[in-house]
């Protein structure tokens, strides 16, 4: 392996050197935060290895996974035939993913590979090599125990790999997404993201921890189900920043969405999923370019990339637990009653309720809007609209519905919300963590 990576490393590899720095700093870092339990061993340095191997190249990913190595041996006083299974599964694993990455996306550092090394397709190649590395390193790790102990692989695999695979995969997705991330917003976004990723390992450890106490594991699956939802929320963010208008339309969303819930007598359940739904409808909007997030002009190609948006929101919603019914709200909040939206063709009720709401609350701000990119409407005008196309683009009862509380509480009583006191993060996580009252 040093042989291969003197010929294949080149000092692009280790361009920019603040994010060499920041990755090498966190595969250290990240050994601190490693816990042994009795289903084996988890480390948030693998975040840091999985970036470096998408960011980076072979040779600084097999760097990261060294330095871990060392500090992981060090610090849990390991046998030499241990340091020696350690730099092979930490450094190796790490060089193999990273030449598998640039075979399949190309060279990050190569300026004129910039098409392949953003985007969902990167985020697919990053998560796919991931998973491939995750489990040649446990192939590594069995052979060693099998040879020295002797369990069998079977074994090692119901009692080692399956009890630790949901945090590992949890690390694998979150590095794909601040890859992704880091490739539309910059080294901001991960200097940000530190906090978020030792948060993360220190409740995953804390849910295994609590495999033995059945008692306990609602409330720890209840609180790893709060940091997604803060992954969630570090997303919005990010678009935010790129697009300053997405936040107060998000608010805006659920604001008016929420209110319109209650309107026609939703349970108190289904008003908070509407209402997150809301907030996170146009989520998907975090993996467009900044040439079709403010465009002067469209193609064809960047309108498949905006019909696109309900299916990319709907997938990052949707790999996180608990959030599958406010994924499918994001899904088919650009369909219509008359079955000409998108991406199903849906036709009337076949449209959840949720989404239906959402489409309703979502056009009248976009026209009502002054941060929008067209002369706002004035409400008088919007109602008119929304009656124009009441039963084609929207449901005509629920349109009749938004239109009396629009007439009740204000034409804009919901026009000016700010994202952060909507979205309530520290509410919700008490929420989320409280166990359930049976």
């Amino acid at each position: 392996m040093v042989g291969a990576s003197v010929w294949l490393s080149s000092s692009e590899e280790w361009q920019p050197l603040a994010l060499v720095v920041l990755l090498l700093g966190l595969a250290l870092v990240g050994q601190w935060f490693t816990v042994e339990t009795t289903s084996g061993v988890l480390s948030a340095s693998l975040v840091a290895i999985v970036l470096a191997m998408g960011l980076l190249g072979p040779v600084p990913a097999a760097a990261c996974g060294i330095l871990a190595a060392i500090l992981h041996s060090a610090i849990g006083r390991r046998s030499p035939a241990l340091w020696l299974n350690n730099f092979a599964a930490f450094g190796l694993v790490a060089f193999a993913g990273g030449l598998m990455i640039r075979e399949l996306a190309g060279s990050p550092s190569d300026p004129h590979n910039q098409g392949t090394t953003h985007g969902i397709l990167f985020g697919l190649i990053v998560l796919g090599v991931f998973m491939i590395t995750l489990a040649l390193n446990f192939v590594l790790v069995a052979w060693d125990v099998r040879i020295e102990d002797g369990p069998t692989v079977r074994r090692q695999v119901r009692d080692l790999f399956l009890p630790l695979l949901p945090g590992q995969l949890a690390a694998g997705m979150l590095a794909t997404v601040l890859a992704v991330a880091y490739r539309s917003v910059g080294l901001p976004m991960l200097f940000g993201a530190i906090a978020v990723l030792l948060i993360l390992q220190y409740l995953t450890v804390a849910l295994l921890r609590s495999e033995d106490r059945a008692e306990q594991l609602e409330a720890r699956s209840i609180q790893l189900a709060s940091m997604q939802f803060g992954v969630l929320a570090m997303l919005m963010d990010a678009l935010a920043l790129r697009d300053p208008t997405a936040g107060r339309h998000a608010a805006a969303v659920a604001r008016y969405a929420k209110a319109l819930a209650i309107e026609v007598g939703a349970s108190e359940a289904d008003q908070d999923l509407i209402h997150t739904a809301g907030l996170l409808h146009d989520i998907g909007k975090f993996t467009w370019s900044d040439r079709v997030l403010h465009p002067e002009s469209l193609s064809e190609e960047d309108w498949v990339v905006i019909r696109r948006h309900p299916q990319d929101g709907a997938m990052l919603v949707g790999k996180l637990d608990g959030y599958g019914p406010v994924a499918d709200a994001i899904l088919y909040h650009h369909e219509r009653p008359d079955g000409g939206g998108y991406p199903a063709g849906l036709i009337g009720n076949e449209i959840p309720l949720a989404s239906r709401i959402v489409a309703i609350c979502s056009t009248y701000d976009t026209m009502t809007a002054r941060d929008a990119y067209r002369t706002p409407m004035s409400s008088h005008e919007a109602v008119a609209e929304l009656r124009r196309i009441a039963g084609r683009q929207l449901d005509a009862e629920l349109v009749e519905s938004f239109i009396g509380l629009l007439e009740r509480e204000g034409p804009a009583f919901a026009a000016n919300p700010d994202f952060e006191a909507e979205l309530a993060f520290d509410r919700r996580v008490q929420d989320l963590a409280a166990p359930s009252v049976r």
